[in-house]
């Protein structure tokens, strides 16, 4: 591992951490929490400005890049104040003159081509609103990626020439076959002159000084997807899909995605400099697998951020969770506190596959070579007897079917309580004793794209047309009839899935639609629906992609996710009435989100708890409040929620079900029941999700893990742990087991029970390690 000295920043970093080894190819820092990574990177950022008021920087346009820039402003801004001298003080910086940012020189890293810079979802309007603007850089000194003024053949703008804006590369290569793939070509063949103009101008400089950046799924650094060549320089490019997937939700959809390309400075733009400082910071255990490729590989093009272990100064800052999986956090897990039975089923389970044996199979050698499990105080014969054990005492605890419970099930998002534990829900629904609440937290108007409700919206106004919207020609239908029957609208949309008709099911969605416009814009008649679709319609059309709807149609997208909702759980028999829609109001669509207020976000789910009186409660239960970062503000207003419910109720009986679906996952070792899952579940699964989720069957903000709906990409997530319990406990436990539900077991879903107290002292602990240092 190639290495300079530390900075002063870094080293109390370093301190705070307790690393005082490291076994990677290059440095790496850890921090607990998300807000604590954004603060690092910031004092080492001024730091570095300090020393260096006129230097190169290239700073990061994404979400994860927000408490970099606000303490950056902080500190700017509160340089000389008490509180900020104390914070400067504390890392090591005490007597360091405020920088002057001013003569800094910016490079633009990346941007989607083509994109006009004044849309809010561009890289470029990015940089100007939070970079330019918010630190007080000099625009004159920065070297931007504006699409706008990037020159195309015949002066024409990127709309002319690109009217789809699809670019066809292989107009590089091939002859054009028409007039206007001749002027095409000839724009590709500019935009590749002005991408090495670009490049030179980045090495006129001296190239870049400051690298901060983030890393993506399939270990991309800019737009340097996996397999970039380690001398790639500025160019126009296509990506991957990973790259695609986790660009949706800028670009306002894979749709969008999927054909857009990007420019980005190469690999040998960043690392030009020998004696630049180049930085990678990551939060969540989401990116462990590619901080491990990325710092434990020798260099390769499979992994892009390994081009930067030949600088000196080049590092990675991760939280925890982003580093738990290199072996030097997995040897300090096993090596510091005390040894728990937690632990040894941790080593025993992950032994199995690692070695290729069944768990029964394992001998006392095996584990006496292992690193780890040579490491189990008082090792026997009887040690992986007694995982075995225990592991099965969790599966039996999956099986069990409870009686006279009340379950309050929550959900961040739309699809979330589905895509985490529907067959258990499922199991405990066929006892009719038990009473069953759904509720989802936040609108999810985010992720319905504007041309699922412009089609929506078309086809409602022919079946108005054709008068098969009958409802609203009912006397009382505008005033107050609208607010009824939509448990009928419930049944209606599934008895056309019954009876496989696709018409009814779409003029259901678009009973549902009618009702929801009625109510959001507060229509009287029939004249003022049709005018009210059409300048909805209107304003669809008039958004581009990404762009951010108004009030009142993000209130409208989130009905049609929210009716979605209501046809999963409407399977099973529940009613509406127990379908419920919080719209917690933290939840706002922007880049950077506010936190859960007490008033706003928690008592709306304390009057839930007052009211139905739950004694059993699931949630999402992430580790970090990195992406989605949803998840974790719902965990904190569920948790705020339930300690002001225990000042008034006994809720000692009350259990807490923390479960995980397809962003984060669970160790087995770190659960308290295992959930067989059958084929017949999973064919529900996907059958309902196609059925019911019409706005996400095309997933347009899909998983980078898949191509394809969250349904499959869950099944395939639960079969994968029944592949990693029956390592263990062997498949002959499964297909030969007395009881026919294990023996129908195709999958399996790990869940933790917590009792509330326990619940609570977990919430409290990762909102302490949220916190970072307030501002």
């Amino acid at each position: 591992m190639i290495a300079k000295e530390f900075s002063q920043v870094e080293k109390i970093f370093l301190q705070q951490a307790g690393i005082d080894q490291m076994s990677t190819q290059m440095p790496y820092i850890t921090v607990e929490n998300f807000p604590k990574l954004g603060m690092l990177a910031s004092l080492r950022f001024l730091e570095w400005v300090a020393k260096n008021p006129n230097g190169v920087i290239s700073l990061p346009t994404s979400k994860s890049s927000q408490y970099f820039i606000k303490y950056t402003q902080f500190f700017l801004e509160n340089w000389d104040s008490p509180k900020g001298q104390a914070l400067l003080n504390s890392f090591g910086l005490s007597g360091l003159k405020k920088p002057d940012l001013s003569g800094l020189h910016f490079v633009q890293m990346d941007e989607f081509y083509p994109i006009s810079s004044k849309q809010h979802n561009s890289f470029c309007n990015y940089i100007e609103t939070y970079y330019i603007k918010g630190f007080g850089l000099d625009p004159n000194k920065a070297l931007l990626i504006n699409s706008d003024l990037i020159p195309l053949a015949e002066e024409k703008s990127y709309n002319e020439v690109f009217p789809d804006l699809k670019i066809d590369l292989s107009l590089r290569y091939r002859e054009a076959k028409n007039p206007l793939e001749k002027i095409q070509q000839k724009s590709i063949l500019m935009i590749d002159n002005w991408c090495s103009e670009y490049e030179q101008k980045v090495r006129a400089l001296g190239g870049i000084g400051f690298f901060l950046g983030g890393i993506g799924p399939d270990g991309h650094i800019a737009f340097n997807t996996r397999g970039t060549d380690h001398f790639s320089t500025t160019r126009l490019t296509a990506t991957n899909f990973e790259t695609q997937a986790v660009s949706a939700g800028d670009l306002g959809g894979i749709e969008i995605s999927r054909h857009r390309l990007v420019i980005t400075i190469g690999l040998e733009t960043i690392t030009f400099n020998p004696d630049s400082t180049a930085i990678i910071f990551a939060a969540g255990e989401a990116i462990a697998d590619v901080i491990k490729d990325s710092l434990e590989n020798e260099p390769s093009n499979q992994y892009p951020a390994s081009a930067l272990h030949k600088l000196s100064n080049a590092r990675f800052y991760l939280t925890n969770g982003a580093a738990v999986k290199l072996t030097d956090s997995v040897d300090n897990y096993y090596q510091t506190g005390e040894w728990s039975h937690q632990k040894t089923e941790r080593a025993i389970i992950d032994l199995c596959p690692k070695i290729n044996k069944f768990g029964h199979r394992l001998t006392i050698e095996d584990l006496k070579a292992d690193r780890y499990c040579r490491m189990i105080p008082n090792l026997n014969e009887n040690t992986v007897q007694s995982v075995i054990d225990s592991i099965t005492v969790k599966l039996s605890k999956g099986t069990e079917r409870e009686s006279n419970q009340v379950y309050y099930h929550t959900g961040p998002h739309h699809d979330d309580i589905m895509l985490g534990i529907m067959p258990y829900a499922n199991r405990q629904l066929r006892d009719a004793s038990n009473e069953f609440h759904f509720s989802v937290l936040t609108s999810g108007f985010t992720s319905v794209i504007n041309q699922y409700v412009i089609d929506l919206l078309t086809e409602t106004l022919s079946l108005i047309s054709k008068g098969k919207i009958e409802m609203i020609r009912f006397p009382d239908f505008f005033e107050d009839g609208y607010k009824y029957k939509w448990d009928k609208d419930i049944y209606h949309y599934l008895d056309s899935v019954a009876a496989n008709d696709s018409d009814e099911k779409r003029r259901g969605v678009c009973h549902r639609l009618v009702r929801a416009i009625v109510e959001i814009w507060e229509i009287r008649n029939e004249e003022q629906l049709v005018g009210t679709i059409f300048e909805i319609l209107e304003s669809l059309k008039n958004t581009y992609d990404g762009g951010k709807n108004p009030p009142k149609i993000q209130t409208l997208k989130g009905t049609l996710r929210e009716m979605e909702e209501e046809l999963v759980w409407a399977h099973y028999g529940v009613p509406v009435k127990n379908v419920h829609h919080l719209r917690l109001g933290f939840y706002q669509g922007s880049v950077f989100g506010e936190q859960p207020d007490s008033t706003r976000d928690v008592l709306p789910v304390l009057e839930e708890f007052r009211k139905y009186k739950p004694t059993r409660i699931s949630l999402a239960m992430d580790p970090e409040g990195s992406g989605p970062d949803t998840h974790y503000k719902v965990l904190k207003s569920i948790a705020a929620a339930v300690k002001e419910w225990k000042k008034e109720e006994d809720l000692s009986k009350v259990r807490v079900i923390g479960y995980r679906n397809v962003w984060f996952r669970y160790h087995p070792a770190d659960t308290e029941v295992v959930v067989p899952v059958s084929l017949n579940a999973l064919a529900i699964l996907d059958s309902s999700f196609t059925d019911c989720y019409l706005s996400q069957v095309d997933a347009s903000f899909p998983s980078y893990q898949l191509d394809g709906k969250f349904s499959k990409l869950t099944q395939r997530i639960w079969v994968e742990q029944l592949k990693q319990i029956q390592f263990l406990l062997g498949k002959n436990f499964f297909y030969q087991h007395e009881k026919p539900l294990i023996r129908a077991t195709h999958g399996l879903i790990y869940l933790k029970e917590l009792t509330v107290d326990q619940f609570l002292s977990m919430a409290e602990e990762l909102e302490k390690s949220m916190e970072g240092v307030q501002i």
